[in-house]
């Protein structure tokens, strides 16, 4: 086996555990950012989300490296929104549940198909990073509108036009995304080695047993609590 393979199944053992754990954050994240911004600034919101959504999934693919780790992290937030409806006693084919779901998928699937034309180079990483998001951001906030043949609930649109609200912000979209992904990248990184000097003190494994179902349950007795305060 060469040394990438078994570099790429380390990964896939050590960090999954990790995965989690961002899927379940970011399914906090879209319950209580939602809430605050629909009090704020409901016509950004969709934007400002693509943004987080992209932060989690680039720390997802460097953590994994493995289009599973972004689907596991996805799905993760999808049933974040899930059992955010059942505590709001609304249908999976809401416009605030089902479309909120397409849009997780269409950033992941963005994310994968550039990622595929993307290469990873030392000179302008940082650079090239920035690039990554916001152009995958350009491609997901492309792809929402087509929600209305998933869920039947057209995408909204800016008022007094046709225009649906993901294109009408994509720039919002495209700059946020320009800086959340790279971020993304950084974070992953230094999990990586903070983890490194863990496991040379031995004390990784025990982290590893009630870290992630820890996280996992305490954001979703978070989410409880915020939608039942």
């Amino acid at each position: 086996m060469s040394k990438e393979a078994c570099m790429d199944q380390r990964n896939s053992k050590s960090y999954m555990g990790i995965v989690i754990m961002l899927g379940a954050v970011w399914g906090l994240s879209e319950a209580a950012l939602g809430m605050w911004l629909r009090s704020c600034a409901s016509f950004m919101s969709g934007s400002i989300m693509t943004g987080v959504a992209l932060f989690f999934i680039a720390a997802s693919w460097i953590l994994s490296r493995r289009i599973l780790g972004v689907a596991l992290l996805v799905a993760i937030a999808c049933l974040f929104k899930m059992f955010d409806a059942l505590l709001l006693s609304l249908p999976i084919l809401h416009g605030a549940v089902g479309n909120p779901i397409f849009a997780f998928l269409m950033e992941g699937l963005a994310f994968l198909v550039l990622l595929s034309i993307y290469a990873e180079k030392q000179k302008h990483k940082t650079a090239r990073r920035a690039i990554l998001g916001g152009t995958s951001a350009l491609l997901a906030v492309n792809l929402f509108p087509l929600v209305r043949f998933a869920t039947g609930v057209p995408a909204c649109v800016f008022p007094g036009t046709t225009t649906p609200l993901s294109l009408y912000y994509a720039p919002l979209a495209v700059i946020i995304s320009c800086v959340t992904v790279p971020l993304g990248f950084w974070l992953a990184s230094k999990i990586m080695t903070l983890e490194t000097k863990f496991e040379e003190a031995n004390r990784i494994k025990a982290l590893r047993l009630i870290a992630s179902p820890g996280t996992l349950i305490l954001c979703l007795v978070i989410i409880t609590l915020i939608r039942l305060i």
